[in-house]
This record gives C-alpha cells, sequence and structure tokens, in this order.
C-alpha cells in the first residue's frame, strides 16, 4: 500500500504479527518513507502498486515483488520497487498525469469472450498512453535485476531495455478527468453494418470479417462520457510489417520502441538530465466516435466492473450512473451520493451450494454445471459514513454498513501482472478485490458477499431459507428454554427448510447446542430423517439422510453408555497380593519387588495436579461427543484430537470399567455393535489408564479390571488375526507395546505392560494346548509356558519399563536444602522420561539425564561415591555412619537421604554401564559447564564442573572432555579476558570485565583460576594415558538398541592428542592472569612478559604443534618478568600479612610462593632471586616465623643475609630513632658512633610493620648472624647489632 502526498510518499508492507489478544494478524509496516521528487516544484499525482508474479517453478501464481508506479506532475512515470529503489523513469508526455490504470490478464470465462493483453494506461489532460503488459514486465524484471547487480560490483550505468507503447490524442472533449481502457473488443456482424451505414449512409461496403478495436472511455465534460475506439491491426507481426508499407498516420504510431526511455537517477548524470529533456513523440489523434452529451453535468470517476461489460461513473450531482460499455447506455442511476468511491465485487458460485432437487425448467445441462459468476458494485458515501453493496444490474441493495466518515474505498480493478492462461491456473487470490481504509481505528477492511445474494429476489428460497436459519439460532440463544415449546418450534423449521445444504447445516447447529437435552436432540434427528425418507425417492438427499443416520447412531450409543455409567455396581472384594501375583503371572519375589519399585515411585511422583470440582472422569457432554466422533460406513472413527480430549472420550467408555463400578463386559459389547474397532477401543482403554496414573496406582483392584478388559478386546472378531502363530509379532499386541513405550507416566505403563504379558501368555498357551492337546501324555503335567516371539519382546519391554521407572523415580527425589538460595537455572524442571525418549536419546542418554538431576539438586562428590560404597558393603553395617557424618541437622533430612542413596544404588545395580562411574562423572562434569555457559556470574557450576573432571579415573575420557570443554567454552572467554587485561594493564574493573568477557570481576578471578585447574587436568590426563588402555564401552542388554547422536563419552575419545608444551605454554599465561586478578596487580601487561613467538601460540588448537619460544630471552623481557614476580610475591606476602583487611584475599585456594617458584621457572628467571625476595617481604610484614621457614629453600644464603641485615636496621631505626622514648635516647647515645650513622642512613619508611617485638627481631640478628661470613664487609655491623639488641631487650 503506498500514501503520497504532494512530493513525500511512504510504502507500506503487510506482516505477520501477534496482536494484543495473541491472535496472528496481517499488520502493515513501514518500509520506505521520504521524498520523491527529482525536478523542481513536481508532486505526485497518481500511485499504482502493481503485483509482478513469480518466475519460479515452486512459486507459480504467487507474486515475487510489487511495482509502484508513480505519476508526477512534470508528466514523468517512475517505477519503484518496494525499498523506494527506482528502476526505471519515463516521460511520455510533458503535461501532468492525471491517472494511472492497469489490467491484468484473466482467463476468459467462455469462448465468445475475447482474450485481453495486460496493460498499464496513462491519462493526461488531452492524451491517453498504453504500455504493453508483456513489455513492462519483462523491462520491470531486466531493470530490478540489474539494479541488484549494480548494487553488488558499485557500477551505477545501467541501462534499462525499451518499453513499446501507444499514444492517443483523443480529440473534440472539452475536459477529460478519468478514463478507462476497456481493452480489444470485436462487433458483431449486426453492429459492424449499423456502424458502417451510420457512418459511411446507404451505400457503404463493408469487410467480412470484422476489425479488432481497442476501446477507451472517458469522464468529463462535452461529452460527460466519451466513447473512443482505435483500430487494430489483424495480427502483431502483421502490424510492424503494415507500419512499414503504409504510411498512414493511423498505423505509424502503433509501436514505438521506446521513444523517451531515460538512463537513472545517476549522480553523474543528474545535471544533463535536467538541462534536456529527452524527445517526447508526438501523439496519433483518436477522435471521439460518440458520447452521452449533458452540457450541466460533469464527470469526477469512472470504474470498470471486473467482466468488462458494466462501469459506474460518478459526477458533481451527487449521482452514480451505471453505463453498459457495449452499447454505450446509461442503464441504471443512484441518487444523493455526493462525492461517493464506487468499487466492484465479483464473486464465483459454490457448486457444494446448489440446490440438488431436480432442475425441471432446464432441458438440458446437469445440476452441476459451471460456476455462475455475480458482480457487485460497492458505494462508499462519505457525507452520509455508510458502505453501500448492491446487485447489479437491477438487483436490490445487499448489505449496508456503517464504517465512519473519513475512510477511503481502494479498489484497484487488476490482480498480479505476468501470468499468462497457464500460470493462472492455480492461482489463488493473492490480492485484494476492494477493502476500505479507516484512518480514525487505522485498519482496513475487506467486504465479502456471499454468492445467493445475488439471487435473492422476493421469491428466492434461498434467502427464506437463510431467514429460518437465522430463526432458528435466536431460539437456540434465548434466555430460558421451555423445551417442549421449543424442541416443536425447532422441528417445524427445520422441516421448512428448502434446501438440503441448509437443512445440514440447522441440523449441525441444533446438535452443537449445550444447553438441548439428549432427548431432544434425538427426537428432532430423528422427525428430519422419518421426513426424508417419505420423500419421493428421486428428492431424497441421500448425503443428508446418511447425516441424519450417523448423527442418530451417535446418539444411541452415548445414551447406552450414559445407562451403563450411571448403573453402579458393588465393586467386589479388593484382591490379595497372592491373587494379583498369579493375575500377573509372577513369582512372590518378582511381584514383592514390583510392589517396592511401585511404591517408591509413588512416594517421590509428589507431582501437583490442578483438578476442578465440576471435572467428573466418565462424564462427556454430548455436543462434545458428536465433536470427537465421526460415523462412516458403519465404522465409528475418532476425529484428530488433543491428548486431553482422546482420555476425556476414552474415561467416558473405560473409567468405571477400571474402577470396577460398571460391566466391563457389556460396555465392550455396546462398543463393539456401535461399530468401534477392537484396535480403536485398545487405544481410548490405555490413554485413560496410562494418563489416570495416581488413581490407578492406589487402587489395586483396577488391575484385575485391566486384566478383564484386555482379555474381552482381545477376543473380538477382528482384534488378533487369525494366521497369528507365536512365531511372528501380533500388530495388536504391538499397538500396545509402542503406547507402553511413548508413555512418560512409567508406573502406569509397566503394570499395564504385566497385565498385557499376562493375557498373551494365556492367549498363547490356549493356542498351544489345542494344537498339542492331542499329544501330551496325561502323566506329565508340569507347568509350562509356550515361548512366542510377542513374549519374548514383552519380557524385553518389562525390562525396559522398570529400568525407566527406577531412573524416573531417581530424577522425581529431592534433597532438601538449607543452603542458600538455588540458581533458576536450577529451578527449571526437568522432562518426564519414557521408554521412547531413552531409546531415542543415544548412548549417553541415561547417563544425561541421571547428570541433569545431579545438577539440579547441586548433589555432592561425596554423596554420589557413597552410593557406589553402598554397592560395595551391602552386607556391612557401616553404611549409616559413613551417611551420617554427611553434615546434616534434622532426623527428616536423614531419612530423605537414606532415600536418595537407595535409589541411587538402584540405579547403579540397574544401569552397570550407562551410570559407570567415569561416564556419570564425565557426564556431570559436562552439564555443569553447559549450564554455566548460560550463566557464567555462577562461577561455582565451572569449579563443581572441574571436580567431576578431576573425579574421572580413565585418563582418555578425562583427556577427551577436558578438551571438549576447553574448545567449546573455555578458550573464547578466555582470550577476551586476556586482551581485555593486556590493554588495560591491570584488573580491570567490574563494568569491562561484563561488557568484554560477559561476567562481573569476581566471576572473572574464579573463572581463571579454573581455567588454570582445567589445562593442569589436560596436562596430567595427557601423561596418564600412555600408561593405560582406552575403556571399552558397554550397553545394558535391554538397551542395545538404542539409536541417536554419538554419546559424550565416545566423543571424548575420539579427540586427538593435545601437544604438551603448548598446554604448558598455556598453562603459564592462565596463572599469570589469575594472579593479576586475584592479587589486584598494578601496571602489568600479561602478553609484555612473553616474546612475539609466545603471543603467536595463544589459543591456537592445542592439539596443533606450534612454533613455541627458545633458546636464550632478551634481556629487556627478563626484567620485565622480574619485576611481575616480584610484585606477585610481594603481594602473596601481603595477603599472609594482613588477612582482618575487609579486601583480604584468601591464598589457601593453592599454594602460591610454589606457583610462583614454577613460574619464574618456565619465564626463565632464577628461582633462587624469587626466593630471596619472597623471604625479605615475609620479614618485611613482620612474618617472622614464615620467613624463619622460606629461608631454608633459598641456596644463595650469603646474600640473603645482607638482604635481611639491612631489613633489621631498619626495624631498629623506627624503634631508637622514630619512637624518641627516654630510654631509646640513652640506649643510641651508649651504641659505637659507626652503628649510630649506619641507623640514621636506614629509612624504615620502607617497612610494611613497624611494631615488631624486639624478641623476634634478635632471633632475625642471629639468622644474619649465621649466613654472613666473617669476612663480609657488614659482619663488624652485624656483631654490633647483636649487642644493640641485647640491650634494647
Amino acid at each position: 500500500m503506498v500514501i503520497a502526498r504532494e512530493q513525500k510518499a511512504v510504502f507500506f508492507v503487510p506482516k505477520w504479527k501477534h496482536s494484543e489478544k495473541g491472535k496472528e494478524e496481517m499488520q502493515y509496516a513501514v518500509g520506505w518513507s521520504g521524498s520523491l521528487n527529482v525536478e523542481e516544484g513536481e508532486c505526485v499525482s497518481s500511485t499504482l502498486c502493481i503485483p509482478l508474479a513469480s518466475q519460479k517453478r515452486s512459486s507459480t501464481g504467487r507474486p515475487d515483488w510489487t511495482c509502484i508506479v508513480v505519476g508526477f506532475t512534470s508528466g514523468y512515470v517512475r517505477f519503484y520497487t518496494e525499498n523506494g529503489v527506482l528502476l526505471l523513469a519515463q516521460l511520455l508526455n510533458e503535461d501532468p498525469v492525471l491517472q494511472l490504470k492497469c489490467r491484468t490478464y484473466e482467463i476468459p470465462r467462455h469462448p465468445g469472450v475475447t482474450e485481453q493483453n495486460e496493460e498499464l494506461s496513462i491519462l493526461y489532460p488531452a492524451a491517453v498512453v498504453t504500455i504493453d503488459g508483456f513489455s513492462l514486465f519483462q523491462s520491470l524484471r531486466a531493470c530490478r535485476n540489474q539494479v541488484a547487480r549494480a548494487a553488488a560490483s558499485g557500477n551505477e550505468n545501467v541501462q534499462p531495455p525499451p518499453l513499446a507503447y501507444k499514444k492517443w490524442g483523443l480529440q473534440d472533449v472539452d475536459t477529460i478527468v478519468d478514463h478507462v481502457s476497456v481493452g480489444i473488443m470485436t462487433l458483431s456482424p449486426f453492429d459492424l453494418m449499423k456502424t458502417a451505414s451510420t457512418i459511411g449512409g446507404f451505400n457503404a461496403t463493408i469487410k467480412n470479417n470484422p476489425p479488432a478495436m481497442s476501446q477507451y472511455i472517458t469522464v468529463g465534460s462535452n461529452p460527460f462520457t466519451g466513447f473512443f475506439y482505435a483500430l487494430e491491426g489483424s495480427s502483431q507481426p502483421l502490424l510492424s510489417h503494415v507500419a512499414l508499407a503504409v504510411a498512414s498516420k493511423l498505423t505509424s504510431a502503433f509501436f514505438h520502441a521506446a521513444s523517451g526511455w531515460l538512463g537513472w537517477k545517476n549522480k553523474q548524470e543528474e545535471e544533463p538530465v535536467q538541462k534536456q529533456k529527452p524527445k517526447v513523440e508526438p501523439a496519433t489523434p483518436l477522435a471521439v466516435r460518440f458520447g452521452i452529451p449533458d452540457s450541466r453535468r460533469h464527470g469526477e470517476r469512472i470504474c470498470l466492473s471486473p467482466c468488462n461489460s458494466l462501469a459506474a461513473v460518478t459526477d458533481d450531482f451527487g449521482r452514480v450512473l451505471l453505463l453498459d460499455v457495449a452499447r454505450g447506455l446509461s442503464v441504471r442511476m443512484w441518487k444523493g451520493y455526493r462525492d461517493a468511491q464506487v468499487g466492484w465485487i465479483q464473486v464465483v458460485e459454490d457448486l457444494h451450494e446448489r440446490e440438488a432437487e431436480k432442475m425441471d425448467f432446464s432441458p438440458f445441462g446437469t445440476s452441476q454445471g459451471p460456476s455462475r459468476v455475480a458482480q457487485f458494485l460497492v458505494i462508499y458515501a462519505p457525507r452520509r459514513g455508510i458502505l453501500e453493496v448492491w446487485s447489479t444490474q437491477q438487483g436490490p441493495r445487499v448489505g449496508a454498513f456503517n464504517v465512519g466518515k473519513h475512510c477511503r474505498l481502494l479498489y484497484p480493478g487488476y490482480k498480479i501482472m505476468g501470468l499468462n492462461n497457464i500460470t493462472s491456473q492455480g492461482w489463488q487470490p493473492q490480492t485484494y478485490q476492494i477493502c476500505l481504509v479507516d484512518p480514525v481505528s487505522g485498519t482496513v477492511k475487506t467486504v465479502h458477499v456471499p454468492f445467493h445474494l445475488a439471487l435473492s429476489d422476493k421469491k428466492s428460497e434461498r434467502a427464506k431459507d437463510m431467514h429460518l436459519v437465522k430463526k432458528l439460532s435466536a431460539l437456540l440463544k434465548a434466555k430460558t428454554l421451555k423445551l417442549d415449546v421449543i424442541e416443536a418450534e425447532m422441528k417445524a423449521l427445520i422441516l421448512d427448510i428448502k434446501y438440503p445444504a441448509t437443512k445440514k447445516q440447522a441440523l449441525e447447529s441444533i446438535l452443537a447446542n449445550e444447553r438441548l437435552p439428549l432427548s431432544s436432540l434425538t427426537n428432532i434427528t430423528q422427525t428430519l430423517m422419518d421426513t426424508l425418507k417419505n420423500q419421493e425417492v428421486d428428492c431424497i438427499d441421500e448425503g443428508l439422510l446418511q447425516f441424519c443416520a450417523n448423527k442418530l447412531k451417535l446418539l444411541h450409543l452415548h445414551e447406552s453408555v450414559n445407562k451403563l455409567n450411571s448403573l453402579t455396581i458393588e465393586s467386589g472384594t479388593v484382591p490379595s497380593d497372592n491373587d494379583l501375583a498369579k493375575l500377573l503371572r509372577l513369582e512372590d519375589e518378582e511381584f514383592a519387588r514390583l510392589q517396592m519399585l511401585l511404591e517408591n515411585y509413588k512416594q517421590q511422583n509428589t507431582q501437583p495436579s490442578v483438578h476442578f470440582a465440576d471435572d467428573k472422569d466418565g462424564v462427556l457432554p454430548v455436543k462434545t461427543f458428536l465433536e470427537y466422533l465421526d460415523y462412516e460406513k458403519d465404522v465409528i472413527n475418532v476425529k484428530k484430537l488433543e491428548e486431553s480430549e482422546y482420555v476425556a472420550l476414552g474415561s467416558f467408555f473405560f473409567w468405571k470399567c477400571l474402577h470396577g463400578e460398571s460391566s466391563t463386559e457389556e460396555t465392550c459389547q455396546i462398543l463393539e455393535s456401535a461399530g468401534f474397532s477392537p484396535q480403536l477401543l485398545l487405544s481410548l482403554l490405555l490413554s485413560v489408564w496410562l494418563s489416570k496414573e495416581k488413581d490407578i496406582l492406589h487402587k489395586t483392584q483396577s488391575v484385575c479390571c485391566l486384566h478383564a478388559a484386555l482379555s474381552l478386546l482381545s477376543k473380538m472378531t477382528v482384534a488378533i488375526d487369525e494366521s497369528w502363530d507365536s512365531q511372528s509379532v501380533s500388530p495388536w499386541w504391538q499397538q500396545m507395546r509402542t503406547a507402553c513405550i511413548q508413555s512418560e507416566n512409567n508406573g502406569a505403563a509397566l503394570l499395564s505392560a504385566h497385565v498385557g504379558h499376562s493375557v498373551t501368555t494365556q492367549i498363547t498357551d490356549g493356542i498351544a494346548e489345542k494344537k498339542f492337546s492331542h499329544i501330551t501324555v496325561g502323566g506329565d503335567a508340569d507347568p509350562w509356558e509356550a515361548l512366542s516371539l510377542d513374549t519374548e519382546y514383552w519380557k524385553l519391554l518389562l525390562k525396559q519399563l522398570e529400568d525407566c521407572l527406577i531412573l524416573q523415580t531417581l530424577l522425581n527425589s529431592k534433597v532438601s536444602k538449607k543452603t542458600c538460595q538455588p540458581s533458576s537455572l536450577q529451578a527449571e524442571t526437568l522432562g518426564r522420561l519414557s521408554v521412547k525418549k531413552l531409546l531415542e536419546g543415544g548412548k549417553g542418554g541415561i547417563a544425561d539425564s541421571v547428570a541433569k538431576w545431579v545438577f539440579k539438586q547441586d548433589l555432592s562428590l561425596h554423596l554420589l561415591r557413597l552410593g557406589r560404597k553402598r554397592e560395595e558393603t551391602e552386607s556391612e553395617e557401616d553404611v549409616p555412619q559413613s551417611c551420617s557424618s554427611f553434615l546434616l541437622e534434622s532426623e527428616e533430612d536423614q531419612t530423605g537421604l537414606e532415600t536418595i542413596l537407595g535409589l541411587l544404588h538402584l540405579a547403579y545395580q540397574q544401569f552397570p554401564c550407562s551410570l559407570e562411574t567415569d561416564v556419570l562423572h564425565a557426564h556431570c562434569c559436562w552439564e555443569y559447564v553447559v549450564q554455566w555457559n548460560k550463566d557464567p556470574e555462577e562461577a561455582h557450576f565451572l569449579i563443581r564442573s572441574i571436580e567431576h573432571l578431576t573425579c574421572i579415573d580413565n585418563a582418555h575420557i578425562q583427556h577427551g572432555i577436558a578438551l571438549m570443554m576447553w574448545n567449546t567454552f573455555i578458550v573464547k572467554r578466555l582470550s577476551a579476558a586476556t586482551y581485555l587485561m593486556d590493554k588495560v594493564g591491570k584488573a580491570p574493573k567490574d563494568r569491562l570485565c561484563r561488557r568484554d568477557v560477559g561476567m562481573s570481576d569476581t566471576a572473572l578471578t574464579s573463572f581463571l583460576g579454573s581455567c588454570s585447574d582445567l589445562l593442569q587436568t589436560l596436562m596430567e590426563a595427557d601423561v596418564r594415558s600412555d600408561e593405560m588402555q582406552p575403556p571399552v564401552l558397554d550397553t545394558e542388554d535391554a538397551w542395545v538398541s538404542v539409536e541417536g547422536q554419538i554419546s559424550l563419552v565416545e566423543l571424548a575419545l575420539e579427540q586427538k592428542h593435545i601437544h604438551y608444551p603448548l598446554v604448558q605454554h598455556q598453562s603459564v599465561l592462565c596463572t599469570v592472569l589469575y594472579a593479576i586478578m586475584k592479587f589486584s596487580l598494578k601496571s602489568v601487561k600479561p602478553l609484555s612478559l612473553f616474546d612475539s613467538k609466545g603471543k603467536n601460540a595463544f589459543f591456537k588448537d592445542l592439539t596443533s604443534i606450534q612454533l613455541l619460544p627458545s633458546g636464550d630471552v632478551d634481556p629487556a623481557l627478563l626484567s620485565v618478568r622480574h619485576q611481575f614476580l616480584t610484585k606477585l610475591v610481594s603481594a602473596v606476602a601481603q595477603a599472609h600479612g594482613k588477612p582482618e583487611e575487609s579486601v583480604a584475599v584468601s591464598v589457601k585456594d593453592r599454594d602460591w610462593p610454589t606457583l610462583a617458584l614454577d613460574l619464574s621457572q618456565h619465564l626463565q628467571i632464577t628461582e633462587d632471586v624469587i626466593r630471596r625476595h619472597y623471604v625479605c617481604e615475609l620479614y618485611n610484614y613482620g612474618l617472622d616465623q614464615l620467613g624463619e621457614e622460606a629461608i631454608l629453600q633459598v641456596h644463595d644464603k650469603e646474600v640473603l643475609a645482607s638482604q635481611l641485615l639491612v631489613l633489621t636496621g631498619q626495624r631498629l631505626a623506627y624503634a631508637l630513632l622514630h619512637t624518641q622514648t627516654k630510654e631509646g635516647m640513652e640506649l643510641l647515645a651508649r651504641l659505637p658512633p659507626t652503628l649510630c650513622t649506619w641507623l640514621k642512613a636506614m629509612d624504615p619508611q620502607d617497612l610494611q610493620t613497624v611494631d615488631v617485638p624486639i624478641t623476634t627481631t634478635a632471633k632475625l640478628v642471629d639468622k644474619v648472624i649465621e649466613h654472613l661470613p666473617e669476612n663480609h664487609g657488614q659482619y663488624s655491623v652485624a656483631l654490633n647489632l647483636i649487642e644493640a639488641v641485647d640491650a634494647m631487650s
């Protein structure tokens, strides 16, 4: 849609969006907006949007894109894409463009109609130009392709192809304001003679074949309506030939090869275009043939009907006239429509609506002839704010709507350009015939008119039927229903209706009413059916009769089932465990295990479910019942329903049976005789059983009821195929197994599978007994079971369902926590399991689901191990002790933990391969890291992930998982952090961390520590993997047929080996980064510690071989490294020294002094220098005890002693000179002068901790004397210091 005013225009594009109510609806969004004028002072005078057909085979008959055509007051016509890109500009006449109109291809309705060509017509004040549609379509496509190419290659100089057009100068008319191009028409011989004699008089001669003419109609003044006819050449190739041969005025102008084609709006060409206008071809004069003369009346608009036979004209007297285009006459006039806007709607008859009675009035033709077409005229009267729809030519008004006074009626009158008789066959309407734009509410409304309104005159039976249907729906909506009265009225109404289709519609609306009771519905349907049967055989509508019969059968079925459900039988005694075990053919131990598993499942499966008070199971309203079922050829089918609807239908039939409250036998009989297939009944029975799990597990009796129902269904005639033998799989049992496999309610599924297995065995045994009864010898009466393929499948399924139940029970269990709020990621619910999900989940599916549960409960590694220990120490009594060592406050928690350990132990037993220690840890590790990646703020997830990683015993798996973690989640974030820290030159602030790395500064610190641990684990795994075999991955027998994605552990084992030195190199960087963040070191650029080779090797694939630094290191680089290490060591000493500060850094997470020495080794700095610096820093912070331990590590103790001597001097200088006590002064006077001078030279400000007890300093002096050689220059000072310290203490 395009809206334009003066120079500005807005192009709208339709898009599907969700409205506020949540429904999908079409909305117009702005595709482009701006100014369109190129020349000074020109304005938009007319616009048109033409959809162009797609050339792709897949979307034949659909629009590909829309071309927007704009006419200007300067005479230019410009063509744009939906995005406002100019494709083509034409100056065909120098007067302003008044009107643009378009005609697109329509399939002729019958052979007598001339096939019309597509064209675009442009009206100027005294001329009309028509551009051939095919030529225009090709040009626009070519231009669009060239624009796309030019945009891609940057070359703007594009030549558009020529356009073929005709230009007619309209003569003998005062003013023209609007026009239509009717197209090519051929006169009938009579009209030809009439015209010839009118023009040529009595002696006029005519040709045998009448010429084809293009007809144009204009409206304006003098004449009010003008009719123009331009003769066509007989065929196009001849045309150009004739144009060359005969130099007549008329034919010379037939096809100009794009007389005035222009270039583009190029930057280079803009100036010349304005200076010299393109050559404008002269028009071929065309005189008006005749008109409707009315000197006072001025025409305003003309609008051609879709079938080109009628046109609506509006004038300045407030009239709307209907013209007969072929005869040139006005056939109808409407008064009182000032400023009216008009349009047309063409409606095609739907053949299904035809009355099916015999068409006596037609001597030929069947009841189903070709579709008829009706045309309606739409008039919008803005002064009254009303939109009217009239049936043409002489029909009544069929509709009126109040729409507001500021709307605009849009009637394009064309569809899609570029279609032909083949491509338009599959054309679905993609454009609106007519629409009303309401600027007040901002909506676009369309008008739909039913075909039968064209038939409505006073006697029309269709209209009467519609009236009766309306009356019926009003009756159904009445507030109070007097049943007997309403029933009689409805019968009368439905019998009065004539058309079978409408009768059916009326009956459907009655059956869909919720307020009518079953008896009324049955009576009405029965009455209608009886009436139909009493008609003559020829007049009976078979479809309607069948419809009534089907609905009656369904109504009777509903009644029967309802009756059965209302008769409550006394439920029998509750069966004992022994009876149930016999029924399910289980040994006592097997039955006890089943009970134990179901009891565990019941306890853990405490999902809250919503039940409404009025939701009674086993009740289904008639309306719903009829909606769900379909009757066809004596068989009942269920329509496509949602799960809950299907269960509701099943409950209606079987709920009471499963509770033992109604007779299963009778129910099955009724349903079978009604036409239900046993397969459908089995499906309904299982849907109820599997969905009502809670009720069933609490009522043991229901197992017997299911057994009875299943036995009955299996005995139905077509349930189990006659040819079934024990060596083939019966589709009947397969259907039941499939339902169990797909069910997520594992408890109910396991029970129903046991019942299925029992009934199958019973039937198989029965068949086998018949076969072998004549062979068996009387004395041999051992109990035996006939083997069959189905029984084997049942056994496999029972194992799978039991496994699934144990797993589901474990996943439902919860650890009660009193710790902090869990993460929102841990609050997400785990999906329920089914055998199908596990079979499709790949080999790692089981471990994956347990890992998700471990993550959700945030289980400690200790607990997971306890579950394993329980396996090993089953007989011993020490499980509770080891369990109670786990810190728990209350007894309730203790029992909860016992339960979880029991369930874990069961799961480990059941899945020895799938939940093998390494496999489970690998999956837990991966789950934690995946969840950490979703929210990197949760740093403890990554820490927990690496804890699981370190627990993996097999080095091959550990290596693979660590490498996958690094490549998938770590390396990108780590490189971002590295470059950020290098840019900032210190530990970055929170805002920068969030911006560049996507986590806070505290989370980043933890992340860097975890990266360091990960690389360490990876290196250790690489070393260990040489000494051990890769693991053999097994699967439990029941799960061999698992399909799906490759398992995590298999992926891990496929990883290539790492290049150890590269990982070590990367690990050094990680440790450096971690140290900078942890101790907030200032002015350190981590990458400056490495040379160019070293920098290039970072963040490369760890399995590749990179060029690493080797040989001697540049001294400048060594000094930077030395500086960094001394900073780090000082920071470590400070962290030891001031733990009480608020910004205290915990140094307990790893052995930092050793780490610093490792770093110095990797960075090629002498370790002893770093050790000495560390000792000095410890003494500097007053940590003399730690210092004494650290001295033991130092090799060159002489240098250290001289460094510590200075430190001692600083301490004493502070004690004697800076505190200035009386005793201090006296002591100072007694000291040797050399010592005094030396002490005064000391600067105690370098000390971090000054008030150290003198006894501690005395020990330090002893250490210095111990390590200083006697020939050392400072030895005498040290001796003097001993005396001074003794004197002070």
